[in-house]
């Protein structure tokens, strides 16, 4: 089974909200999920994201793979270089 961490689109229309979700590759958008670890406001000026740190630094460490949009929300907020650095000093 090929877990990836991506994005859930909730809101109402023009008003988007997104859930950072871990879910089965073959699994829709917005269909069955694993675990909710953070969320994505793309309305507020400053992209509000909120994340479980642990929880996704394990999913990663776990071979867990990061869709592009939400590698770039987690490289924003320093989990990438966590990660990286963990990996390397094993």
């Amino acid at each position: 089974m090929s877990v990836k961490i991506r994005l859930t689109r909730m809101g109402s229309k023009k008003k988007p909200f997104y859930r950072i979700n871990v879910a089965d590759s073959r699994a829709p958008r917005d269909g069955k999920f694993i675990e909710t670890v953070g969320t994505y406001n793309p309305l507020v000026t400053e992209n509000q994201v909120t994340l479980k740190e642990e929880r996704v630094l394990e999913w990663l460490s776990n071979g867990a793979q990061p869709s592009d949009t939400v590698r770039n929300l987690l490289s924003k907020a320093g989990v990438m270089k966590k990660f990286h650095e963990s990996k390397l000093s094993k």
